[in-house]
């Protein structure tokens, strides 16, 4: 199916570029700026990490578009079902459309995970987890990015991406994403508590149109009360729950 970022019926996005970040990598693991450099051993121990996910993951995103509109100023109507995002319209401004996706690099790394934490080889564990974690944000960019280059030849543009469970999106709001974007497509499934399997996946929406705004400097994280998360980007712009 030729690919379209107003796509109406859902479609697996292929041949999107996965690489493993070092620096991320290394920064889910504890090592920041200004902590200084990684010993060797754990530079290592990262490589033979990296080697042992390019042979597990199978990076799969389905998407889709529908119909949408900016309903309140927390508020985005898509598909029929509304959709409560803190700010979402100053930050997004006016659609046509939103883009929903879903992301995973599938469960067999996850599985070597289990495996190796059984194994009691903790630290490859570990760093193999962490992996994993950086592959899944990074195949996420990548549709993201795959997403603007289709708007661009249709004269469109598309929003930065946001996540239900981030940035006060509740995340609840996961059954309504996977009602309008099924996650099946992709080989993945959502639990009673709106949780996705397999764990190393992320979905996601965009707005689309004309005149939707777009922050190049823009992250979840600026807007995401948990000041401690391993994950966090940017620091926190807000005040959230003590």
């Amino acid at each position: 199916m030729t690919e379209s970022v107003l796509a109406s019926d859902p479609v697996v996005l292929e041949g999107l570029p996965l690489s493993i970040d070092q620096a991320e990598v290394l920064r889910f693991q504890g090592y920041k700026g200004g902590s200084g450099a990684p010993p060797a051993q754990v530079l290592a121990l990262f490589e033979e990490a990296r080697a042992l996910a390019a042979r597990l993951v199978a990076p799969r995103v389905v998407y889709r578009a529908v119909p949408a509109a900016v309903e309140a100023a927390d508020a985005v109507r898509a598909g029929g079902r509304r959709l409560g995002i803190p700010e979402i319209a100053r930050l997004w401004g006016t659609l046509t459309h939103v883009g929903l996706a879903v992301c995973t690099i599938g469960d067999a790394l996850e599985r070597r995970v289990t495996t190796l934490f059984d194994a009691r080889e903790l630290p490859l564990a570990v760093m193999l987890d962490s992996v994993g974690s950086a592959a899944t944000e990074q195949l996420a960019e990548a549709a993201n990015d795959r997403l603007c280059q289709l708007a661009i030849a249709r004269g469109l543009k598309v929003t930065n991406r946001i996540s239900p469970g981030y940035a006060g999106w509740d995340v609840t709001d996961q059954r309504a994403l996977f009602a309008l974007c099924p996650g099946e497509p992709a080989g993945v499934r959502l639990n009673d508590s709106c949780f996705m399997t397999p764990v190393k996946s992320i979905s996601f929406m965009v707005g689309i149109g004309t005149a939707v705004r777009v922050d190049h400097y823009f992250t979840q994280c600026r807007r995401c009360w948990m000041r401690d998360c391993a994950y966090r980007r940017a620091p926190a712009e807000l005040a959230g729950p003590r």
